[in-house]
């Protein structure tokens, strides 16, 4: 398997792990180690020259300073070369007596750059070296040399993460990531030929993320026009996903996992599968976390790269920089037969070729696999439209099938509210049916049922349920503890992207009900920290609070367009989403027109947002009035207190620019007086005193 490895040393714990490791590799496979030493003898020699100058005055002479550059210069070339020549020693006697055979190597120069062109055009086929040299600092992840070696290198690259304790039991399986890729199905060949000359197990992991979509629809709701909202179609979008693409990418994920499968079995060796739904490389290192495996194999790029790509994949380096064991990056390719044979010995009927334009671009390579895999299962040449009903029924929803056809425009099905709703055990896919007796992904048989009842049993005994909206119109109810786990959260955007998670699991798994148990999982995922809300601070009850108010705010301006509420003496309008009552209108409008008036209508609709009104009264409009000069005059107040002649600037600034009779404000060049020159463009009525208006 290998025939040469290549092994960077420096007498680190890591840098003597990978000899250790390199031995056994070279044991097992009768290969040839290279020990590596880049010593700095240049740079060395740089910097003695940089601090000639601070030298004391008798070695400032051209005869003495010439001698001392002389001895420097031997002293740092020969005692750099020692030590390389040290710490190669040490590994040449290890394999004399494992009888390899070793050849030593020493370069001057920078580390990562030597090493990469000793590599260049050699015939080593693994390198094998310690992910923190001698420099590791505490908080180390990845040393520097070591990191830029495996993004650039052309060949296998074997990271030692793992240092055992002294008695630490060996540890016994080897973990390896498969999204479909060439490259994932290379990592998993060499996994199985590691395994089988070290004699550990293989667990394979697929991970497919279903939740990206919705959080991206989440976030872009609130900024997209209504006119640019209506071309969309939120919830055809996400019908879309939900009924087909959700469950289509399980399928296929799942689909990778047994083509592997078939792949090992021809060598002799069993394989656990494992299925995850969520961020790919997140949920390698969890899983690794909790497994503890002795190795991760992994391609250096997915099936999201180009071909072409010379670098490494965002999942790759991310599991590189976090994994707590040894990392393998492979670059072996491996395109299982059952693929290639569908590239080369299946045709298409012009109709089932047409069929297949109406599938989305971005699932339509996802959905071809699926049915040339099936054709290939079933014996087919010819690809019709029958065979693409049957890969539908079994790749999709068996209602989604009938809708193929739509699948660029909109699928307009009805999912079924009512009844228990049966979950796999083995790969947590809702199953189509509530009675299910076999998973369309996994192929596992054994269910959780969970009823309506159940949900609002435990429900009660966590507060009660509140009813929210989702940006595309469902409805999905909270316990009052599950709200209160989200509000632990103290980063508004995590907590918002957490929210999307749990809410896009509940629609996975048709459930209208999400209790703390269920947004447990997600939220201690995202934190890394179990979640403890026995009691909850003044902090958290005024985020629940706050939350509620927003969802009642959100929830009103969803069912109420912007609309005339009236028009003021000349003819100025009030456009608003909220109800106003009359005296409410007649005290807004004495509010100067124009950008006061505007901002003032602002602060009172955001203040009915927070105490979650739908109308808008006089009291409202008072208080949010009040605040406003609140601000303003603590805005002039630190204006005052910041320059030089506050009274001059101010004068002169509303002096030359006084307020216009309509209403609109000129803009006017304020001094800053903090040295920093002016105020861009201040409008007068914002730096004028509130006493100025007494009306508003």
């Amino acid at each position: 398997m290998y025939k040469s490895i290549y092994v960077p040393v420096d007498n680190s714990d890591h840098s003597n792990r990978a000899v250790a490791c390199s031995l056994a590799l070279g044991k097992a496979f009768s290969a040839k180690l290279v020990g590596c030493h880049v010593y700095a003898a240049k740079l060395h020699d740089y910097r003695f020259r940089q601090m000639e100058y601070t030298l004391p005055e008798e070695y400032i002479d051209e005869v003495e300073l010439e001698r001392q550059r002389k001895i420097h210069d031997s002293l740092i070339t020969m005692g750099l070369k020692l030590i390389s020549d040290s710490y190669l020693d040490g590994m040449s006697r290890l394999c004399k007596e494992s009888s390899l055979e070793f050849e030593p190597r020493m370069m001057d120069g920078k580390h990562h750059i030597e090493i990469l062109k000793d590599l260049a055009g050699s015939q080593h086929d693994l390198v094998v070296i310690g992910a923190l040299g001698i420099g590791r600092a505490r908080d180390s992840v990845i040393g520097s040399v070591t990191e830029r070696v495996a993004r650039q290198s052309d060949r296998d690259v074997w990271v030692v993460k793992h240092v055992p304790e002294a008695g630490e039991p060996e540890r016994d399986t080897i973990l390896v990531g498969v999204d479909g890729s060439p490259q994932s199905f290379g990592a998993l060949m060499t996994a199985t030929d590691l395994a089988r000359t070290f004699g550990k197990k293989v667990e394979v992991i697929g991970v497919y993320d279903p939740y990206l979509h919705y959080s991206v629809f989440n976030g872009i709701v609130n900024v997209l026009t209504e006119q640019a909202a209506k071309v969309f179609r939120f919830e055809e979008q996400n019908q879309l996903h939900e009924e087909i693409i959700d469950t289509g990418l399980a399928q296929i994920y799942q689909s990778h996992l047994e083509v592997g499968e078939r792949m090992v079995s021809e060598t002799g060796i069993e394989i656990k599968k494992t299925l995850l739904d969520g961020k790919p490389f997140q949920k390698i290192i969890d899983h690794a976390r909790k497994t503890n495996p002795w190795l991760i194999v992994m391609g250096r790029i997915g099936v999201h790269s180009p071909k072409d790509e010379t670098g490494l994949g965002s999942n790759a380096e991310n599991v590189l920089r976090a994994a707590p064991c040894d990392v393998l990056l492979s670059t072996r390719l491996e395109t299982p037969r059952l693929d290639v044979r569908a590239e080369e010995s299946v045709r298409w009927t012009p109709e089932a070729e047409a069929r297949m334009t109406h599938v989305p671009e971005q699932v339509k390579g996802i959905a071809r696999t699926g049915v040339l895999r099936l054709a290939l299962e079933k014996g087919h040449s010819v690809i019709t439209n029958a065979v693409i009903d049957e890969a539908m029924d079994r790749f999709m929803p068996k209602s989604a099938s009938a809708a193929t056809k739509a699948l660029a425009e909109a699928v307009a099905l009805e999912r079924a509210k009512a009844g228990p709703v049966s979950l796999c055990r083995a790969c947590g896919v809702a199953a189509t049916q509530s009675g299910a007796v076999k998973c369309t992904v996994c192929g596992a048989t054994d269910f959780e049922v969970i009823s309506q009842e159940m949900i609002e049993k435990i429900a009660a005994v966590e507060g009660g349920l509140q009813e929210e909206t989702t940006y595309d119109g469902r409805k999905l109810r909270w316990s009052e503890d599950a709200r209160r786990g989200l509000w632990t959260m103290k980063n508004a955007y995590m907590r918002r992207r957490v929210k999307a998670r749990v809410e896009k699991r509940a629609r996975m798994m048709k459930l209208d009900a999400i209790t703390l148990e269920f947004a447990r999982q997600v939220i201690e995922e995202e934190t890394g920290a179990p979640l403890d809300i026995k009691t909850p601070s003044a902090d958290t009850r005024a985020g629940l609070a706050e939350a509620s108010a927003e969802a009642d705010g959100a929830a009103h301006e969803k069912a109420s367009k912007p609309r005339l509420i009236a028009r003021d003496e000349k003819k100025n309008p009030l456009i608003s989403t909220f109800d106003w009552t009359a005296d409410a209108t007649q005290r807004v409008f004495r509010v100067p027109a124009g950008f006061m008036r505007n901002k003032t209508q602002e602060r009172i609709e955001e203040l009915a947002r927070e105490r979650g009104v739908s109308a808008i009264d006089l009291a409202l409009v008072e208080d949010g009035i009040e605040f406003g000069k609140k601000m303003m005059a603590e805005m002039i107040s630190t204006y005052s207190a910041s320059s030089a002649s506050p009274a001059a600037g101010l004068s002169a600034a509303t002096s030359a620019a006084p307020a216009q009779s309509n209403g609109a404000a000129r803009n006017v060049m304020v001094p800053a007086g903090n040295g920093s020159g002016y105020l861009n463009e201040v409008s007068p009525l914002t730096v004028r005193r509130s006493s100025e208006y007494p009306e508003g």
